[in-house]
């Protein structure tokens, strides 16, 4: 790992703290331990990974092709597609039929597919593959990688080993982050790396690009830095919004909404967001809040058709003001 990071010290800290072992993987524990009886055994089966974005799908593939075939073997040995490669049904009866067809492996007795992004595959291209796999069972090897397994084709689904990577736990990323924070000499503040790990939602991938951003960006990393180098709104402005629009006028509200996105460039998406899980920690009547959560369901979705961010900005404004309402009648 060190020799590797002398030679190539400009890699994304993504490529270079990747793990290149079964045994670096720090999550799925379950599953890592199966694929690694698999291996020892030689009785790999066709795999299939589905899960969200940067929880070790692609690592996993690739640290089993490592443990499988020695650094000569592994170009003639393992065909990777990618979702940026051409995959329609020209490909699968093409560059895929004519690799698994071929023979001419080394020492271990099967060759790897390896299929990143499945889900991007069309339905033919998909179809086409259930004959290609069955019938080159004997030397080839296929592992599919997808986000959502419904876009994968039943026919796929049943001819291969399927495991689900769920988003990593903030206990089973932290280790890894302190790893790479101690690396590469990062000044963190305690509040910072929780804000990174808030941020990353589980993913791995992302935790480390955060950290890796916020790192060039600013001589220290802090949950404020954080929070201003991915465009994401602060906690205490988002608390600010709420307050503004539950004790504030309609006009005060919607303008000091607008200078705050305009100074800090913040999306009401973003915003939304944030306020719809504000919305659930405060304590509010439960009709009260019912209302704000389907206006707030309302807002979202006509600005995902594409509707003008200072209308559904009043929308969400009025939605607020109307519960201040509901909430006063009662008192």
């Amino acid at each position: 790992m060190q020799k590797e990071m002398k030679i190539s010290p400009n890699l994304p800290w993504v490529e270079k703290y990747r793990p290149s072992k079964l045994d670096e993987l720090i999550s799925h524990k379950d599953i890592i331990g199966t694929i690694q009886r698999f291996v020892k055994e030689d009785r790999l089966p066709h795999l299939l990974f589905y899960g969200p974005p940067g929880t070790g799908k692609t690592t996993t593939v690739l640290a089993i092709a490592k443990q499988i075939y020695t650094p000569k073997e592994f170009n003639s040995m393992v065909l990777e597609l990618n979702a940026s490669d051409d995959r329609g049904i020209g490909i699968v009866r093409g560059q895929i039929l004519n690799f698994a067809s071929t023979r001419d492996y080394i020492q271990v007795g099967f060759k790897l597919v390896i299929l990143d992004e499945a889900d991007a595959m069309t339905r033919d291209a998909q179809n086409a593959l259930r004959r290609v796999i069955e019938k080159f069972t004997e030397n080839t090897r296929f592992c599919l990688i997808c986000n959502y397994l419904s876009k994968i084709i039943p026919a796929l689904q049943s001819r291969c080993t399927k495991f689900r990577f769920g988003p990593l736990t903030v206990e089973q990323m932290l280790p890894r982050l302190k790893t790479v924070i101690e690396a590469e000499g990062v000044n963190v503040t305690p509040d910072g790396t929780k804000a990174v790990l808030t941020l990353a939602t589980g993913d791995m991938r992302k935790s480390l690009n955060i950290l890796q951003c916020t790192h060039m960006a600013f001589d220290e990393v802090t949950e404020d830095h954080v929070y201003t180098c991915v465009g994401h709104p602060l906690r205490r402005d988002i608390e600010n919004i709420v307050n503004w629009i539950l004790n504030d006028s309609f006009t005060v509200s919607y303008n000091n909404i607008t200078k705050l996105k305009t100074a800090k460039g913040l999306a009401l998406q973003d915003i939304l967001t944030e306020v719809h899980q504000y919305v659930h920690r405060i304590d509010l009547p439960i009709h009260v809040k019912i209302h704000l959560l389907e206006k707030m369901a309302d807002v979202e979705y006509r600005l995902s058709a594409g509707t003008s961010e200072k209308i559904q900005l009043s929308s969400m404004i009025s939605a607020f003001q109307l519960a201040r309402d509901l909430i006063a009648k009662e008192a």
